[in-house]
């Protein structure tokens, strides 16, 4: 989530510029509450309110990896942090957005056969969490956890392990290993709110992963998009914008490692990943983006608007 950025290598990341986030704080709003879903007007898709229709910033389909069959599951890091009610609300709210129907007539223009997730519940680890997580630490995680067998049964081809970082944690794209961003670092204290990727385990087997900072204000700074003041929205949307991204373009951080840009899935050579777009549109109007939605399920979840060719422009949820 993430600036606009020109290099394919950096595409995987969730970022607003500190200079939208001090805009956006300096007008006191948070995110749109709650509204009903729409019907499109006959041939057409609902776009957000404020947004011209932009076709320059549409995504390409570059054919590489997407997930149809799409499952994810929460890891809690440092879990002692954790409060109990803000595990469940991010579990009830991101699962619920993620199977909603009106949200996914959005995502759905992107695949020939209906798309489905499904939640594979939580998990929690107490290990100690660094005061500053980085894309090694991220490899770090996932070879301890496969080893252990804490991932046994998992789809990986199809198949996000979702990194939550306590409060207080700072997370960047440091990789000395090669495969974050090495010249373009990017850290939770200048607006990443979180990325997705992958890890290659030892004996070959790939985990595609998100990690998500706890964003919130606090009295020495905003650590991540602290959109809203209850943190554990801000978590949600910003695991509904990878869960998305890594849906349509699962091998991004594989074109990082590789150049190999036949490896991206649905890309905007002008904009970024489908998530990215909108964040960039918006500029200091994030909660042109960042809007609770009522689901059909009867409860409300706080997204992040994710960018529809149809509607050339970021989409809003809509009923058929």
């Amino acid at each position: 989530m993430g600036a606009k950025k020109s290099k394919a290598k950096s595409i995987h990341i969730v970022k607003v510029h500190p200079e939208k986030l001090r805009a956006f704080k300096a007008t006191g709003a948070h995110g749109r509450k709650a509204k009903p879903t729409r019907a499109p007007a006959a041939g057409a898709a609902p776009r957000a309110p404020g947004f011209a229709a932009n076709a320059a910033l549409n995504l390409k389909d570059f054919h590489g990896k997407k997930i149809q069959t799409l499952s994810f599951t929460n890891i809690y890091l440092g879990s002692s942090q954790w409060s109990a009610s803000d595990m469940t609300s991010i579990d009830t709210a991101l699962s619920g957005a993620m199977s909603d129907p009106a949200l996914n007539n959005v995502i759905q223009q992107y695949f020939d056969a209906p798309i489905t997730t499904t939640f594979l519940g939580r998990n929690a680890s107490d290990a100690a969490v660094p005061a500053t997580y980085t894309r090694d630490s991220v490899s770090a995680t996932l070879t301890q956890m496969y080893a252990s067998g804490q991932l046994s049964g998992v789809d990986f081809p199809n198949t996000l392990v979702n990194l939550l970082l306590p409060p207080g944690v700072i997370l960047d794209t440091t990789a000395a290993g090669g495969v974050g961003d090495l010249d373009d670092k990017d850290s939770s204290l200048e607006g990443l709110g979180g990325y997705h990727g992958s890890h290659v385990a030892a004996d070959g087997t790939t985990i595609y992963f998100a990690a998500a900072v706890y964003s919130q204000s606090t009295a020495t700074g905003q650590n991540g998009i602290p959109v809203w003041p209850d943190s554990w929205k801000n978590v949600v949307a910003t695991l509904y914008h990878e869960l998305n991204e890594a849906r349509t373009d699962a091998d991004v951080e594989q074109v990082n490692r590789s150049n190999n840009e036949g490896l991206l899935g649905w890309y905007s050579t002008q904009g970024g990943e489908i998530g990215d777009i909108p964040i960039n549109e918006a500029g200091n109007d994030l909660q042109s983006v960042f809007v609770e939605v009522n689901l059909q399920s009867g409860q409300t979840a706080p997204i992040q608007l994710m960018w529809s060719n149809a509607a050339e422009g970021p989409g809003e949820p809509f009923t058929k």
